[in-house]
């Protein structure tokens, strides 16, 4: 089974800054995870990360806030993209 693509999404807000999803289904989870996805979710402004959420090979689930890096406790797509968005509305102070 190959990977298959769930969502790409890019969107440029008024303001300039920038929302890009991308998420795959694949066929083995991207050790240490145990979900079969692999995803990146970023919000950016003025060619900077400002939230972004991965998972990569050997760091697992993880976010980055304000260029912080921590876990994150993946539990379901939707949940993720629902943080995704809370994380960026706390910083921006408005809905996107």
């Amino acid at each position: 089974m190959r990977a298959t693509l769930i969502i790409r999404d890019r969107r440029i807000l008024a303001d300039g800054a920038i929302i890009e999803v991308v998420i795959w289904q694949v066929p083995t989870p991207v050790p240490p995870t145990t979900h079969g996805l692999k995803y990146r979710l970023f919000y950016g402004r003025d060619g900077e990360r400002v939230v972004g959420f991965d998972n990569e090979r050997g760091k697992g689930d993880h976010k980055h806030v304000l260029g912080i890096e921590s876990p994150y406790g993946f539990t379901t797509l939707a949940q993720l993209l629902d943080d995704f968005e809370a994380e960026i509305v706390a910083i921006r102070g408005e809905a996107i």
